[in-house]
């Protein structure tokens, strides 16, 4: 196990340098270079071509929906749309590498140079300065037999091609130098970004738990104002904010303890063990001129018009930073209670339960309080929730028109939870509406008072304090049912 420094004192000590290389495999129905389908779950080697297995003689052919993604991408991110761009190829062995080399661009991508604004979940504000963006062909797919999966302790591998070819967008920064200890939040509040604008965009599926959204990410050490980048080290393939955040939050421990051993720190990659929350070495980091880079022979330069860019950027959707902006004005909550929204991922679930009729105080009760303590519990988001933003709305409207009261609706949203069906059809199935009936509810008035003559004399005298006594066992009674105006107003008309 590594020597690691306390978090505080490494931050005290030395100043962060991060960069963060996420990629984001695109939505589209082919591949990126031939007609091949993509299918997430399709079986093993089955969407596959001559040019996706690189085959002699077989030519690509760039898909015009990649290309159109990468500038989305570009215009969200603030960058320059280089009007000239050009595809190479990176040239390193690896088994699910067909031809042992990856098309991709290098020197003249079609993103060049942006940034993102940030928000932090501590109040602070960061721009991320990012170099690039460029497209690029996603390599097959390794299954280890045996042991634990991983090729260490394997018995032997499988190869799937069927993800050789799709496409891939990379998004890289330049070195970023983070203060007073933030860098962690930072990236990780950097990729959350990314993925959110990527759905915004609707260029991706988004799920970082199939891989859609992977974050390598390079961590540096120097000493305190120096000025100097120190050695980095590039943990790969992150697919969760928490691993990203965890995993960038040991490297400076861990980086730290080095060098104040008097060690150097050795650029390579590592590995993130969610288990045990650490990093492992990977293998000696190689810098671009090991992959060999020339230019790829096979396809011609992409060339980007103006027009073309203009017509993009018509097209574009409201971005996550602008529907903030817009729904916290336009819902007046004070700015803690909508960044926590913000931070519960339940901002479009509300707006969603807002354009289905109910109020935005409504859908912010149920999903921050209920829904957030059941999907917590459940270790789930709460956008895989059973309850529909349609079902908040129901709830709603149940509410006012007297149907349900508070208690009814949390029993069964508990069922919704539980798979035994809508909103709706759970209420209609199980009639849990309020007891309406004026006799059911005086007879259980009259038997609560008359089990309990003591309060009832206290009423007489005007001592309405024990009238909730009462209203406790028409409630009991009638299982919850009960409209409690409907049985206060019967109890004052007793008296």
């Amino acid at each position: 196990m590594d020597e690691i420094m306390d978090y505080n004192e490494a931050i005290s000590k030395y100043d962060v340098t991060f960069g963060v290389e996420v990629h984001v495999e695109l939505n589209t129905k082919t591949k990126v270079f031939c007609p091949a389908e993509v299918t997430f779950g399709a079986e093993p080697n089955s969407q596959t071509t001559p040019v996706s297995l690189g085959l002699p003689g077989s030519l690509p052919v760039l898909n015009e929906k990649v290309l159109e993604s990468a500038i989305k991408i570009g215009l969200a991110l603030n960058c320059s749309i280089n009007e000239v761009s050009y595809f190479a190829r990176k040239n390193y062995f690896y088994p699910d590498l067909t031809k042992n080399y990856q098309i991709s661009q290098a020197a003249y991508p079609t993103v060049g140079e942006g940034h993102l604004d940030l928000n932090l979940e501590n109040g602070k504000e960061f721009t991320v300065k990012i170099e690039r963006a460029h497209i690029e062909e996603d390599a097959g797919k390794s299954n280890h037999i045996g042991g634990t999966g991983r090729i260490q302790g394997a018995s032997y591998s499988l190869i799937d091609y069927n993800r050789a070819g799709v496409p891939l967008v990379e998004i890289v920064t330049h070195p970023n130098l983070a203060t007073d200890g933030d860098a962690p939040q930072i990236i990780a509040q950097y990729v959350k970004e990314l993925r959110d604008i990527f759905k915004a965009l609707d260029i991706s599926d988004a799920r970082m738990e199939r891989g859609n959204v992977r974050a390598d990410i390079n961590v540096s050490l120097s000493e305190k104002d120096s000025g100097e980048l120190g050695t980095r080290t590039e943990t790969k393939n992150l697919n969760s904010f928490r691993s990203i955040e965890k995993a960038a939050e040991y490297e400076i421990c861990r980086q730290a303890a080095v060098l104040e051993s008097g060690k150097t720190i050795t650029q390579e990659t590592r590995h993130w063990h969610e288990d045990t929350l650490s990093t492992s070495a990977g293998r000696i980091k190689s810098d671009a001129d090991d992959y060999r880079y020339f230019p790829e022979p096979d396809l011609p330069p992409v060339v980007t018009t103006k027009e073309q860019v203009d017509k993009i950027k018509v097209s574009m959707p409201e971005l996550p930073a602008e529907k903030r902006a817009r729904l916290e004005a336009a819902w007046g909550f004070d700015n803690k209670s909508f960044a926590d929204i913000v931070n519960a991922s339940a901002l479009d679930l509300i707006e969603e339960a807002v354009k289905a009729g109910a109020k935005p105080e409504t859908g912010r009760k149920w999903y921050m309080g209920e829904l957030s303590r059941w999907a917590k519990e459940n270790q789930t988001e709460l956008s895989s929730l059973k309850v529909t933003p349609n079902d908040i709305a129901f709830i709603e409207k149940c509410e006012s028109s007297g149907k349900i009261n508070d208690k009814i609706a949390r029993t069964i949203l508990q069922k919704v939870l539980n798979g035994e069906g809508s909103f709706e059809s759970v209420l209609q199935k199980e009639n849990l509406e309020i007891v309406q009936d004026s006799g059911v509810l005086e007879k259980a008035v009259d038997d609560a008072l008359e089990q309990n003559p003591d309060i009832l004399e206290k009423l007489k005298s005007g001592n309405m304090a024990p009238m909730g006594v009462i209203i406790g066992q028409v409630m009991k009674a009638t299982s919850g049912q009960a409209d409690a105006k409907a049985v206060t107003e019967i109890i004052r008309g007793r008296l």
